[in-house]
């Protein structure tokens, strides 16, 4: 699994293989020093204290397209529209709703911009991320990587998240899934991360400002992904993505069935 650290400090880029960098962030600036990274469209905040994006899909995509001179600019996320109970009561909608949001707002960035654009799968339940699968269409082709939404706050319960994880590689086993937010609760779950390509997370942050330390510091930011390194994937068996029978990549219910152990 790749890890993108996600940071909110600009000037950390620079120190880090892979970011995770917010577009909230970027707003007030017009250079970035930075290796590979991936641009964050800033949805949790914007939905959670605006009930609505702020910026268009064509002012998001004039962004994408200024910064993607710095760095290895791999992709960006789509402005996705999370489903926890709590945004949904912001907004007003359903997650029917957001979910036909989030693809709307892939349809129009992905006419303004050559920079991939990560589409997100939305819902809360397991079953409404495969419905969602179902509205994205022949829009996911094979193997495209795929943010999975709505599971930051499920971090205390790994078990939330291997529910969402399996109900999407059920349908389509060949996505690359990326993780949102994940921190090392579910990160040192071996089964989760066989099941995420890539993840993100800024827990660093949260974890230095919880126990009165500088939540800015880059030796926070070090430290905290040293710390992950160690523990990711230690919990748990992972399983093989690889069929026993027919041996190539399979869904998830065919690995409880006669998949093997690594």
């Amino acid at each position: 699994m790749i890890f993108y650290l996600g940071t909110h400090m600009l000037n950390h880029a620079r120190n880090f293989d892979k970011c995770f960098i917010s577009a909230n962030r970027l707003e007030r600036y017009r250079t970035l020093k930075a290796h590979d990274w991936i641009l964050d469209s800033g949805a949790f905040s914007e939905i959670k204290n605006h009930g609505r994006f702020r910026n268009s899909a064509q002012n998001y995509a004039d962004l994408i397209n200024h910064f993607r001179q710095f760095g290895n600019l791999e992709m960006a996320v789509s402005q996705d529209y999370m489903c926890e109970p709590a945004m949904l009561e912001r907004t007003g909608l359903t997650v029917k709703d957001h979910q036909k949001l989030t693809i709307e707002r892939y349809d129009a960035l992905i006419k303004l911009t050559d920079v991939l654009i990560m589409p997100v799968l939305q819902g809360y339940e397991p079953k409404e991320y495969a419905e969602h699968l179902d509205m994205y269409g022949d829009r996911l082709k094979y193997g495209m990587r795929v943010g999975v939404g709505s599971v930051c706050k499920r971090n205390g319960d790994p078990k939330q998240i291997i529910a969402v994880l399996e109900a999407i590689k059920a349908k389509r086993p060949d996505l690359k899934l990326h993780g949102f937010g994940i921190k090392i609760t579910a990160l040192s779950d071996a089964y989760i991360i066989s099941m995420l390509y890539s993840a993100d997370s800024m827990a660093w942050s949260m974890s230095a400002r919880r126990n009165g330390r500088n939540a800015n510091a880059l030796t926070e930011a070090i430290a905290w992904q040293k710390h992950l390194e160690t523990v990711k994937g230690t919990k748990g068996r992972q399983l093989s993505l690889m069929c026993e029978d027919c041996l190539t990549e399979h869904q998830v219910g065919c690995l409880r069935k006669g998949g093997v152990e690594k």
